[in-house]
């Protein structure tokens, strides 16, 4: 398979692992908890499978960063946090960084 398609599933899980998190209230409610553990070993087993084939640096920097980002958004949109230019700035940096990580790559 794709490694970036594996790592778009990792990317996924790993949101949906973190969103569980803020539902399952410290561990206290079983049903996110088991949606913690089932998404974010999903992510790391996606992860692994993508490092078959593409450098830790790169992989890890666009998980992470997009991971960051989506999350970000999930909370904006699911659980009304809020935002603002600093945070909105913060989002675009961190995709810049991803960006520019991949396109280094690409180029060396």
């Amino acid at each position: 398979m794709n490694p970036y398609m594996l790592l778009m599933f990792a990317i996924l899980s790993e949101v949906f692992g973190s969103s569980m998190l803020k539902l399952s209230k410290g561990f206290s409610k079983w049903l996110p908890s088991i949606g913690v553990v089932l998404g974010m070993g999903s992510a790391f087993f996606f992860l692994s499978q993508t490092l078959k084939e593409l450098p830790l640096g790169i992989a890890y920097a666009i998980w992470s960063g997009v991971g960051t980002a989506l999350t970000a958004v999930v909370g904006v949109v699911l659980w009304k946090e809020t935002i603002n230019v600093k945070k909105a700035l913060a989002i675009v940096l961190i995709i810049g960084g991803v960006i520019v990580m991949k396109l280094s790559a690409d180029m060396g």
